[in-house]
This record gives C-alpha cells, sequence and structure tokens, in this order.
C-alpha cells in the first residue's frame, strides 16, 4: 500500500511538472520577440518537453521525466528572457530615433527669422495650454501621455514637449519645475517613486533636446496635493500627472510646496 500511494504521488508531480513545462512553453512560443531572439531555445524547449512526456509513459520513467520537463521549462525561460532583452534594445531604438526626429525639428525651428519666432512663439504659448495659479503659469501633462503605471513617455507627449522645449530656448532667462504626482491608489512609497521617475523622464527628455540641466528641476510628491477627489477613476486620473511649473522672465520660482 506505501508503495502504491508514493508511486500515486510521484505521478501527479510527473504531471504537475509536465504541464507547468507545457504551459511555459506555450506561453513563450506566442512571444514575437521571443521567436525572433531565441528560436534554438524554443526548439530545445520543445524537444525536451517531448522527450518527458515519452519518459512519463514508460514504468519508472517518472524521474527523466521530471528530469526533462525540468529542462524544458528552463529553456523556454532563457527564451523568454531574451524576448524582453530584445524588446529593451528595440524599444531604446526606437526612443532615439524619435530624439534625433525632434532634435531636427528644434533645428529647422531656429533657422525661423525673428518674425517667424515671433508668431510662432505666440502660437506656442497658447498650445501648451498653460494656465495663471497662484503659483505661477503651470502647465498639465495627463497621465495619458505616460504608459500605463510606467515612466516612459509615449509619442504625443514627446510632440508636447518638443513645443516646450523650443519655447525655452527662445526665453532662456525662464526656467521650469516639474512636479510629478499621484493618485492615492496602492503602497505610497511606490506611488512617490512613480511620481518622482515621471518627473525626471520629462527633465531628461527636454535636456536631450538641449535645455540646459540647470534650467530643469525635476520633483516627485506622490499621493500629496490631490485636485479631485480619489474616490472615482475620473478623479484618480486627474491627479495622476505632472505639473510644468514655468518660472519668472527672471527664473524666479514661487516657493516650493
Amino acid at each position: 500500500m506505501i508503495a502504491l500511494a508514493l508511486a500515486g504521488c510521484s505521478t501527479q508531480e510527473t504531471e504537475r511538472q509536465l504541464s507547468a513545462a507545457a504551459a511555459t512553453l506555450h506561453s513563450v512560443q506566442v512571444d514575437a520577440a521571443a521567436q525572433r531572439s531565441a528560436p534554438k531555445d524554443l526548439q530545445r524547449a520543445a524537444e525536451t518537453l517531448q522527450r518527458a512526456e515519452r519518459f512519463a509513459d514508460y514504468w519508472g520513467g517518472a524521474a527523466d521525466a521530471r528530469h526533462y520537463a525540468y529542462l524544458s521549462q528552463r529553456y523556454s525561460e532563457i527564451a523568454r528572457q531574451q524576448g524582453m532583452l530584445l524588446r529593451h534594445q528595440e524599444q531604446v531604438v526606437r526612443l532615439e530615433m524619435e530624439r534625433d526626429r525632434l532634435r531636427g525639428m528644434l533645428q529647422d525651428a531656429r533657422l525661423m527669422t525673428t518674425e517667424q519666432q515671433g508668431r510662432w512663439l505666440e502660437d506656442q504659448m497658447m498650445s501648451l495650454a498653460a494656465s495663471e495659479t497662484d503659483r505661477g503659469l503651470v502647465m498639465t501633462l495627463g497621465d495619458v501621455l505616460f504608459r500605463a503605471g510606467s515612466a516612459e513617455l509615449g509619442n504625443t507627449a514627446n510632440r508636447t514637449l518638443l513645443k516646450l522645449a523650443h519655447f525655452l530656448q527662445l526665453n532662456p532667462q525662464r526656467k521650469v519645475r516639474i512636479e510629478g504626482y499621484s493618485d492615492s491608489s496602492g503602497d505610497a512609497q511606490e506611488n512617490l517613486m512613480l511620481s518622482q521617475a515621471r518627473a525626471q523622464a520629462v527633465a531628461d527628455l527636454l535636456v536631450d533636446l538641449g535645455i540646459e540641466p540647470a534650467r530643469v528641476e525635476p520633483r516627485g510628491y506622490g499621493d500629496r496635493f490631490p485636485i479631485a477627489e480619489n474616490a472615482s477613476a475620473h478623479g484618480r486620473a486627474q491627479n495622476r500627472r505632472v505639473e510644468i511649473l514655468f518660472s519668472d522672465a527672471e527664473g524666479g520660482f514661487a516657493p516650493e510646496r
């Protein structure tokens, strides 16, 4: 009876490991980046899983089946990691190409005549949609300009920040304080870190576009200073924002919060 019980436990564990290996392999096989970056590892994962399944059909082959199931999972995980690395590399290339394009547009704008620049500046101030507040002129970047739950800027934000960068180039005495905010959902420390990362991402892009680092001050406030109730999804979305506070013409700011 004991031997039968042990055999039953062994069979269940073998089936569990085979199922886990098959599920892992399937999840990676549908990953286009993993297919492109690690085809050999995916092939090894499939072959070792087939071998594990064959051993599982043999009496006394459970140990070998579990061994090859383990190897299959490892090959699948290697392929997954290679896919993640490829996606990251491609993302870096895309961001660099976008920033090169933005730099080119700024270079073209610098060739405008003084009259053209004056009209352009007036248009840009209107399109920046900055509002006068008791702290000075403030421009708000909404949560939709960032990828969900991350500090990565989307292309729409890049176009907006291109206008801001050109405004700062035409107004060299002005500075900006970039303030990141979150809603109150989740862990407060993580919210603070995300708000700081988003403010820093905006600052980094402005610097990449030629604005001197000394003119850009990133800050993160987490869920402090909400502008709407956190009880609704709409209110939380309003609170997840980046505010850009403009200095006066001499570079002075209102006191920090």
